[in-house]
């Protein structure tokens, strides 16, 4: 950390909000979980998060604290480098996550969901013990290609590509928008074969022809670190091929355990903003009052609990079924879309509460409406999810 961002750090003062008791439904693990990252992220992500955002620099240091408090595949395996809890828990630690950043939630979910889980899910035994621990503890970083420059929502028009030669694959083609490229150790990658199916691959920095350029200039997601993936004649070796799985259903199935764990974390952001706003209401004066005495203030607070409260019952819900193996594709979609619409409408709605100090880095609020304008559209679209929702529901294909 530079000396710069150390002076001017600040002091996360949020408090915990449950307007329906809801932790009650909760166990003593969970609770013991979100205690300890919402403390770690108190005391390593909120001083700092400011000056990293405006800087546009990752705070790459902290993989190894999301690993100390088990933010790393929580409900993996503990075997397999993984906490060995359930899917609620692991809920609650992208929304502790979030409640600090959206970035430093997505440098987790990319890690866990999207680069530990195929592996685990998708891989073979030797796959497992060669990477997940190493993923696990933090030494190794991971990435996820799937987004191409030209096929975003439409991942089955993927372009890149292997052909088979010998013990090894060749690998061409390039993936854009990827979290944590540019620092990451080994990339999991989807690819078509020469029959024009999809697979994945372990793709290991340093091989031949692989390189994963940053990406500059986002307003968004500023402290997270964003690239691209270019293979060129790329020589990956067999043993490197995830046996496990063929088609999309593999990358998507990666998706709905990220999707499952923004729905959670979204909640975060939303509930930092409110705290914000919240507190603001009950220390500034305007006209000889507080704030929070006019009804319009507290017409906007209230609604911005009531959209939380309901969202924290939905993933609660969620979660149980995941625990026992019955959340869907579409029940997943349904929460992230509802989830990151209601934190981006709570962070706008806070934002005016502050007036002019709300777009200033004093408060988090603009950084988190920044941060969601990405959540928002990152891992399935906001019409995307609607889309699929829809199918859901009536039977009928709209993409096609």
């Amino acid at each position: 950390m530079s000396n710069e961002i150390k002076k001017s750090v600040k002091t996360d003062l949020y408090e915990h909000h449950d307007y329906y008791a809801i932790d009650e439904l909760l166990t003593e693990d969970h609770l013991l979980a979100r205690d300890a990252v919402r403390q770690w992220v108190k005391q390593e992500v909120s001083p700092i998060i400011e000056e990293y955002a405006n800087k546009a620099e990752c705070p790459v240091h902290l993989f190894k604290g999301l690993a100390e408090v088990g933010a790393f595949g929580p409900s993996l395996p503990a075997e397999y480098g993984g906490g060995g809890m359930d899917e609620i828990a692991y809920g609650i630690i992208m929304q502790e996550l979030e409640r600090g950043d959206s970035g430093i939630r997505s440098m987790a979910s990319v890690q866990g969901s999207l680069v530990m889980y195929p592996i685990y899910k998708y891989g073979n035994e030797e796959q497992r013990k060669k990477y997940l621990p190493k993923l696990g503890s933090g030494e190794f970083i991971g990435c996820f290609g799937l987004t191409e420059p030209d096929h975003g929502s439409n991942p089955a028009g993927m372009v890149t590509n292997i052909r088979d030669d010998g013990d090894s694959y060749i690998l061409n083609g390039a993936k854009m928008w990827i979290t944590n490229s540019p620092v990451a150790d080994i990339a999991v990658v989807w690819a078509k074969d020469q029959e024009g199916i999809i697979r994945g691959l372990i793709v290991e920095k340093g091989m031949k022809g692989f390189s994963a350029p940053e990406i500059h200039g986002k307003w968004s997601l500023r402290a997270s670190v964003t690239g691209e993936l270019v293979f060129e004649d790329v020589r990956v070796p067999k043993a490197n091929l995830l046996p496990n799985v063929s088609g999309l259903k593999g990358p998507l199935g990666c998706l709905s355990k990220a999707r499952y764990g923004i729905a959670w974390g979204a909640i975060g952001a939303a509930l930092d903003c409110y705290d914000s706003a919240l507190r603001y209401s009950k220390e500034r004066e305007q006209f000889g009052r507080k704030l929070g005495q006019f009804q319009l203030t507290q017409k906007k607070l209230a609604e911005m609990i009531t959209e939380i409260t309901k969202a924290q019952l939905l993933v609660w819900r969620l979660g149980t079924l995941a625990n026992q193996g019955k959340a869907t594709p579409a029940q997943i979609s349904m929460a992230k879309r509802n989830n990151v619409a209601m934190a981006l409408e709570v962070a706008r709605e806070a934002r005016q509460m502050h007036g002019g100090m709300g777009i200033t880095s004093e408060y988090s609020i603009m950084r988190h409406m920044m941060n969601l304008e990405s959540v928002v559209t990152y891992e399935g679209t906001h019409d995307i999810h609607l889309l699929i929702t829809g199918m859901d529901v009536t039977g009928f294909n709209a993409f096609s």
